[in-house]
């Protein structure tokens, strides 16, 4: 029997020497025909453009950094995938860990520099924070809460398509919450803005950690109450009303999005119903 891979989030210190990391650039993850890890010494040996080190933590006990590259360089024998192409992939521990991974890249570069008076922020020891001994302000890795709602009527489910998604696919509604706001009020709220109708019997689902780059996505189930569908110009392509026995392409089975959709055809049909994904 295999045994499972064990991944745990820590913050390290970079000061220590060996481990393996995982190299982040604005192409994605470094990756050899061995995977995404690499030799913490044989990668200061590679000439990296390293804008910061992070300590991330464990992966089968052993200890895993990250590096920012301010631009992504070509090195033989490896290329740069994306972490949506990891996400599509087949190994859940590393989507996990690449997941965090990104997230805290994008908050090292956002925070180099205080965004009170402009200096170079440095990171504190022991903590995941960037800080500014000027303005005496610390800075966190950013989380962003969201709405993602599934709307029904009956055995129709309302499915809409954004200009960014992959050809063909629809899924369900979303939008980040807006300061002072409850997630419940922000489903109604996104909803009326992204398709003009009214929602009612707002029940939570559950979340999942969504790192594109940095949201919280907060899961809802929501009935229909009124109103014809009017898409949001620029935001929602198209939008419509799908029977539950006639399905459009979904979302990648490890989104919250397509969990919300499986859960409710599981609960029409009487099958099992699905595994909320971490």
């Amino acid at each position: 029997m295999t045994r499972p891979r064990r991944w745990s989030t820590a913050v390290l210190d970079i000061q220590v020497p060996g481990g393996m990391a995982v190299v982040h650039s604005n192409q994605g993850f470094l990756l050899d025909s061995n995977g995404v890890m690499f030799s913490r010494e044989w990668l200061r040996r590679q000439d990296l453009p390293v804008i910061s080190e992070h300590g991330i933590g464990y992966f089968d006990g052993e200890p895993v950094y990250l590096l920012v590259l301010d631009k992504p360089v070509q090195i033989e024998g490896t290329s740069w995938q994306t972490l949506r192409q990891f996400m599509l992939g087949d190994d859940a521990d590393i989507y996990r860990k690449l997941g965090y991974a990104a997230q805290i890249s994008t908050w090292a570069r956002e925070h180099r520099f205080c965004g009170n008076c402009g200096r170079p922020a440095v990171q504190v020891p022991g903590e995941r924070a960037m800080y500014c001994a000027h303005c005496d302000l610390r800075y966190y890795p950013r989380i962003s809460p969201s709405m993602i709602v599934l709307i029904t009527r009956g055995d129709e489910v309302l499915l809409a398509r954004s200009p960014r998604f992959v050809t063909g696919v629809y899924s369900t509604l979303a939008g980040f919450a807006e300061p002072g706001e409850s997630a419940e009020a922000c489903v109604r709220r996104e909803v009326m803005e992204e398709v003009q109708i009214k929602v009612k019997n707002i029940q939570y689902k559950g979340s999942q950690c969504w790192p594109f780059p940095h949201s919280m996505m907060l899961g809802f189930h929501a009935e229909y109450e009124s109103g014809e569908i009017v898409p949001q110009a620029d935001e929602i392509e198209d939008a419509q009303w799908f029977s539950v026995h006639d399905m459009p392409p979904l979302p990648a089975s490890r989104s919250i999005a397509r969990y919300l959709i499986d859960l409710y055809l599981a609960q029409r049909s009487g099958s099992p119903e699905p595994v909320l994904p971490d």
